[in-house]
C-alpha cells in the first residue's frame, strides 16, 4: 500500500462492504501489483513473491504503525478447502491469514508448502530404524 493510503481511516467493517482497488509496487521484487487477476476484491500481498506489509491490525483498517514486511512462511487449508498464506512480520512478529489469491505464484505456494517435508526435524536415515520401532518392516521402497 501506498503511504498515504495506510494513514486513511475508514469505520469498522469498511473492507467487508466495499472493494480495494488499490494498486501498488511490491517494495521486494519490485513488480506492479494491480487488483485484477486477483480472484477477490481484497489484494494484500504480492502475487509473485507473496510478501505483504504489516499495516493492519484487523484486516482493513489500515491502523498499525508496524509498517514491517510480511514474509510467507507457511500455507494451511481452510475447511472449504481454500488456501490461505499464514505471514510473519519481520519487524514485530506479529502473524496474519490471508486468502490465496487467483493469479498467485503456483510454485512459490508449492515450496512453502513442501517446506516442512524438505526439511524434516530428525535425520532422514532414521527412517528405517524409526519404522522398524512403530512396528513396520523397516524397509523403504
Amino acid at each position: 500500500m501506498n503511504r498515504e493510503n495506510k494513514r486513511k481511516t475508514f469505520e469498522k467493517g469498511y473492507y467487508k462492504t466495499h472493494a480495494c482497488n488499490d494498486s501498488f509496487t511490491c517494495r521486494v521484487c519490485g513488480r506492479p501489483v494491480v487488483p485484477e487477476g486477483a480472484g477477490s476484491n481484497h489484494r494484500n500481498h504480492c502475487p509473485n513473491c507473496l510478501i505483504s506489509l504489516h499495516v493492519d491490525i484487523e484486516p482493513g483498517d489500515r491502523a498499525s504503525d508496524c509498517g514491517g514486511r510480511m514474509d510467507p512462511i507457511s500455507v494451511w487449508v481452510r475447511k472449504n478447502g481454500e488456501w490461505a498464506i499464514i505471514h510473519r512480520c519481520r519487524r514485530c512478529g506479529a502473524l496474519s491469514s490471508n486468502r490465496v489469491a487467483a493469479d498467485d505464484n503456483p510454485i512459490k505456494l508449492m515450496s512453502i508448502a513442501m517446506k516442512p517435508l524438505a526439511s524434516p526435524p530428525f535425520p532422514i536415515e532414521r527412517i528405517e530404524e524409526m519404522t522398524k520401532l512403530m512396528g513396520g518392516d523397516g524397509r523403504i521402497e
